[in-house]
C-alpha cells in the first residue's frame, strides 16, 4: 500500500512549493482583510483610528508570528535533501493543525456575532494584511529561489 500511494503521489520543487505557500496565504490574507473591510466601513463612522489600530494588530503579527513561520518553512523547504517533495509538504503537520484552527475559530466567532463589527473588522483588517505579508513573503522566496538559498541554506562548518 505504501509503494502504490509513493507512485502516485503528486510531488513539486522546492520553488513550487515555496509559490503554493505564497499563493495561498496571499488568497487567505486577501480575503481575511476584505472581510474585515466590509465590517469595519459599513459600521463604523471614524475609520482612521480603527485602521490605525489595525497597523498595529498586522505588525505584532507579522513580525511575531507570520515571519517567523515564513523562514521556518522556507529554511526547511530549501534544506531539505529531496528535490521533489508531496505537493502539500510546504506545510508541516503543526502548521496545518494551526490553520484549521484559526479558519474554524475565525469563522465560528464570526457567526456567534459575539464581538462587534467594527472590532472584529478592525482585528481582520490587521490579520489579513499579515497573512498576505506573509503570502508575498513566501512567493518572493519561491521567485527570487537564488537569494532563498543564500538566506536560508544552512552551510557546514
Amino acid at each position: 500500500m505504501k509503494d502504490f500511494l509513493e507512485k502516485y503521489k503528486i510531488k513539486a520543487d522546492k520553488r513550487t512549493l515555496l509559490l503554493i505557500a505564497g499563493a495561498l496565504w496571499s488568497f487567505a490574507g486577501g480575503r481575511v482583510f476584505t472581510l474585515g473591510l466590509g465590517d469595519l466601513t459599513s459600521n463604523a463612522n471614524n475609520v482612521i483610528i480603527y485602521l490605525l489600530v489595525s497597523s498595529v494588530i498586522f505588525f505584532m503579527f507579522f513580525k511575531f508570528v507570520f515571519s517567523k513561520m515564513v523562514k521556518k518553512h522556507s529554511k526547511r523547504i530549501l534544506n531539505s535533501l529531496l528535490e521533489r517533495h508531496c505537493l502539500f509538504s510546504f506545510f508541516d503537520v503543526k502548521s496545518y493543525i494551526i490553520m484549521v484552527v484559526m479558519i474554524v475559530g475565525g469563522i465560528s466567532v464570526r457567526n456567534a456575532h459575539i464581538f462587534d463589527p467594527r472590532y472584529l473588522g478592525t482585528f481582520y483588517i490587521g490579520l489579513g494584511l499579515a497573512l498576505l505579508g506573509a503570502g508575498l513573503a513566501f512567493l518572493y522566496n519561491g521567485v527570487n529561489l537564488k537569494y532563498a538559498k543564500l538566506k536560508y541554506i544552512e552551510t557546514e562548518k
